[in-house]
C-alpha cells in the first residue's frame, strides 16, 4: 500500500539502480545501493561486505525517467548536494517535492521555475544557510518546511508566498523574528521552535494566525502577542518565562503550552475561557489558583511544580464538568499525601477520567 492507502503499482527499478515507484501521477523516487561483486557483476545475493560498492547516480539522471507532468517527487536521504541538477522546471504540474535529509546547502536561483502549481515543498534536515530568491515564483505554494538547516535569519523572500498557511523552522540558528509582514492574510501556523529567538516580534501582520510554536528559545517574557485574535495554540515550552502575562487579547486560545519555563504563579487567564488545554508543568508554582472560571478545560497538566497541598483542588477544579485529565505527580502535596494522595483526588474531582499516568476506574 502507498502512504495514500491506494494500492501501488509494481515498482520498476532502472538500470541505474533506480527504483521508481508511480502511482497515479505520484512518483516517489528512491536511491538504493546496487550490490557489485568483485567481478563486477551484479548480485542479490552477496553477503561479502570488502566487496560492497555503492551504484553511483549523477544528481541530473534522478528524475530523466519521469513524466512530465508528476504531481508529487519524494528524494528522502538520497545525498543529493544540487537542486538544480534534477530539472524540476519541466514538472509543470508538480504540487508537492520532497527533498529531506540530502545535502543540499544552496537552493539555486532557477531551480523552481514554472513550478507555479506547487504546494508542498520540503527542505527538512538540509544544510541550507541561505534561501535568496530561489522561492519567488512559488506564488501557490501552501506549505514549507526548512525545519533541521542552518538559516540566521526568517527569509526575506517569503513576503512573495501569498498562498504560505504553513511554515516550518525547527531547529535552525534564527535569532529575530522578522520577514513575515507578506504572509499576513494568508499564514495559519507558525513553527519557530529550537531556534536562538530572545523576544517575541514581528508578529504583529500575522492576524490570521491560529497556531505559534516558539518552544525550545531563550524567550524571557510573553509579549507583542494581542493582535493574534484568532490564535488558538501557543506553545512557549523550555523558555526562560517568569510571568504569565501578555495573552488578555488571544480569547480565542485553546491550547496552552508552557512547561519548562520559570513560571511562579497562575495568572493572566482571566479571558482566556475558551481554553481546553493547558500545561504549565516543570515551572515553579506554589499553589493552584486563578483557573475556577475555565469552564471548558479538558486536560490540565501541573506535575513538577512546588503545589504543597490540595486544599484548594475541589474549589478550583471540581466545578468544571469538560475536565478529563489531571497530572499533579512530582508536587510536594503528592509526598505529603502518600498513599492516599489518589483516593483524595479523585474523591475531589470526581468528573476526570485520568490521573497523572494512570486511568480512572469508574465507580
Amino acid at each position: 500500500m502507498s502512504d495514500s492507502g491506494k494500492p501501488a503499482e509494481a515498482v520498476e527499478t532502472t538500470g541505474d539502480g533506480k527504483p521508481q515507484q508511480s502511482v497515479g501521477k505520484i512518483t516517489r523516487v528512491s536511491l538504493v545501493p546496487q550490490i557489485v561483486n568483485a567481478n563486477g557483476e551484479s548480485s542479490d545475493d552477496e553477503k561479502d561486505d570488502n566487496v560492497e560498492e555503492e551504484a553511483e547516480v549523477d544528481d541530473s539522471e534522478i528524475l530523466q525517467d519521469l513524466p512530465d507532468d508528476t504531481e508529487e517527487i519524494e528524494l528522502i536521504h538520497s545525498k543529493l548536494s544540487s537542486v538544480g541538477k534534477l530539472g524540476l522546471p519541466r514538472f509543470t504540474k508538480l504540487k508537492k517535492l520532497c527533498l529531506r535529509q540530502n545535502h543540499i546547502s544552496v537552493l539555486d536561483h532557477e531551480a523552481f521555475i514554472n513550478l507555479k502549481d506547487l504546494e508542498e515543498l520540503d527542505f527538512y534536515d538540509n544544510r541550507i544557510k541561505n534561501v535568496g530568491e530561489a522561492l519567488n515564483t512559488l506564488t501557490n505554494l501552501i506549505v514549507l518546511d526548512l525545519s533541521f538547516n542552518n538559516l540566521k535569519h526568517v527569509p526575506q523572500s517569503l513576503s512573495n508566498l501569498g498562498s504560505l498557511r504553513t511554515i516550518y523552522f525547527v531547529q535552525n540558528r534564527i535569532s529575530h523574528i522578522t520577514g513575515l509582514d507578506g504572509v499576513g492574510q494568508t499564514l495559519k501556523s507558525l513553527e519557530l521552535g529550537g531556534n536562538k529567538i530572545r523576544h517575541i516580534e514581528g508578529l504583529d501582520a500575522l492576524v490570521n494566525l491560529e497556531e505559534l510554536w516558539l518552544g525550545k528559545n531563550k524567550i524571557a517574557k510573553l509579549e507583542n502577542l494581542s493582535t493574534l485574535k484568532k490564535l488558538k495554540i501557543l506553545s512557549i515550552q523550555s523558555n526562560r518565562i517568569v510571568k504569565l502575562e501578555g495573552i488578555e487579547e488571544l480569547e480565542n486560545l485553546e491550547e496552552l503550552y508552557l512547561s519548562h519555563n520559570g513560571i511562579k504563579k497562575i495568572e493572566g487567564l482571566d479571558k482566556n475561557l475558551k481554553l481546553r488545554t493547558l500545561d504549565i508543568g516543570n515551572n515553579f508554582i506554589t499553589e493552584l489558583e486563578n483557573i475556577s472560571h475555565l469552564s471548558q478545560l479538558e486536560e490540565l497538566w501541573m506535575s513538577n511544580n512546588q503545589i504543597a497541598t490540595l486544599q484548594t483542588l475541589e474549589e478550583q477544579l471540581k466545578n468544571i464538568p469538560s475536565l478529563e485529565t489531571v497530572y499533579l505527580e512530582g508536587n510536594p502535596c503528592q509526598v505529603k499525601e502518600g498513599a492516599h494522595y489518589r483516593r483524595k483526588v479523585i474523591l475531589a474531582l470526581p468528573q476526570i477520567k485520568q490521573l497523572d499516568a494512570t486511568y480512572v476506574r469508574p465507580t
